[in-house]
């Protein structure tokens, strides 16, 4: 049987510090993330990235792993052997317009600003040139912020917590509702055939974690914020070197 897929997060997670492949959590030098991906491919399992990164980020990071599939914008997009699609529902690309620049006309980026001031600030410079998603930085209620939303005529529109980013800051993404990293991976699954026994993801956020129930297995990193979910495993090691611990165990343990 074996895996056949796994979808992880980037940062965090299958990245060591300063975002490398080659870092541990402490900065130490490692090839144990590279290791992961040669057990991928010697199985003959996919690796997708699922990151709230930009399309052309995602797509080299992708490109440099020898993967054809990916998924960005915290799931707002997904790539497949080349071929792009949304998934944002009803909203859609316009002639001259980017969901990125709708969402800024609906005056809910606007609103977050305001209401957190101080609280929330645009996570400059990786906020810039986006297709989709409003990134932010800093350490609010995702939850109320998302009831601020709704009471303000957007609940078409929600804000996702994607993580600790630095000095205990957290990044935010403002997205349209229909949009996951959940709903992404299971619309690759689709497109793929493969069957959630065939595939595990890895992570380390609470939208990484909404990712368990469509996948057969799922790891949290040790240093994921969140707390595991019933049937969700934690790595004893940390980002990159947990990355290869729930890679290798998966594939050994499912042969």
């Amino acid at each position: 049987m074996g895996i056949k897929c796994v979808y992880t997060d980037l940062d965090g997670t299958l990245l060591g510090k300063g975002a490398s492949l080659f870092r541990t959590a402490e900065g130490e030098f490692t090839l144990l993330a590279a290791r992961a991906l040669e057990a991928c491919h010697r199985a003959g399992a996919e690796v997708v990235i699922k990151s709230g990164r930009r399309r052309a980020q995602v797509m080299e990071d992708a490109r440099l792993m020898g993967q054809t599939s990916y998924i960005f914008e915290v799931g707002s997009g997904m790539v497949i052997d080349g071929e792009l699609t949304f998934l944002t529902g009803e909203l859609q690309p316009l002639e001259g317009r980017t969901i990125h620049a709708q969402i800024e006309e609906t005056g809910a980026p606007a609103l977050l600003l305001e209401r957190y001031a101080g609280r929330l600030e645009p996570h400059s410079p990786w906020h810039a040139n986006r297709e989709v998603s409003h990134l932010f930085r800093g350490l609010v209620d995702a939850g109320e912020a998302n009831e601020l939303l709704g009471a303000e005529g957007h609940s078409d529109l929600r804000l996702v917590d994607n993580g600790e980013i630095e000095d205990g800051l957290h990044a935010f993404h403002l997205i349209p509702a229909v949009s996951s990293k959940a709903a992404a991976v299971s619309a690759h699954m689709r497109a793929r055939g493969y069957a959630p026994e065939d595939c595990i993801g890895v992570g380390d956020s609470a939208e990484d974690l909404d990712v368990a129930p469509v996948v057969g297995r799922f790891f949290l990193v040790a240093n994921a914020d969140v707390p595991a979910a019933a049937g969700v495993e934690r790595t004893e090691a940390a980002m990159s070197e947990g990355f290869y611990e729930a890679v290798v165990r998966a594939i050994a343990e499912s042969r």
